[in-house]
């Protein structure tokens, strides 16, 4: 049940246009579910997403940030879109260069925000 809920979650992140990959993470750092196009040591990217997004959230308390919204690594042809995802999880996805950002964002946005509401 669990595992097919996950499973359902990627696929819809999967079909946001412009996802390369993807992963849904706890927030200390395991993979729950993921789709990635590439070879990568799993264990240390969900650590590092879980806590790239920890920190982005502890900097933002501290200068009084009422909602922080995704954290974005950007590279020449691709970018890393980190967004909570609830109390327990996040979701990190690699995105294509040529992703339109905003489009992008608000997609994934609402599955965060469903994956926030049910688990």
């Amino acid at each position: 049940m669990l595992k097919d809920k996950i499973a359902a979650f990627i696929e819809k992140i999967r079909a946001v246009d412009g996802v390369i990959a993807c992963a849904l993470v706890s927030r200390d750092g395991i993979i729950a579910g993921k789709y990635f196009d590439r070879e990568l040591n799993e264990p240390w990217f969900g650590a590092l997403t879980a806590t790239i997004l920890a920190s982005a959230e502890s900097a933002g308390n501290l200068i009084g940030m009422k909602s922080l919204g995704p954290v974005t690594i950007w590279a020449a042809d691709s970018s890393i879109l980190v967004m909570g995802a609830g109390d327990h999880f996040l979701i990190a996805t690699l995105l294509k260069g040529t992703t339109k950002q905003e489009e992008a964002y608000s997609r994934i946005g609402a599955v965060a925000s469903e994956i926030g509401r049910v688990m």
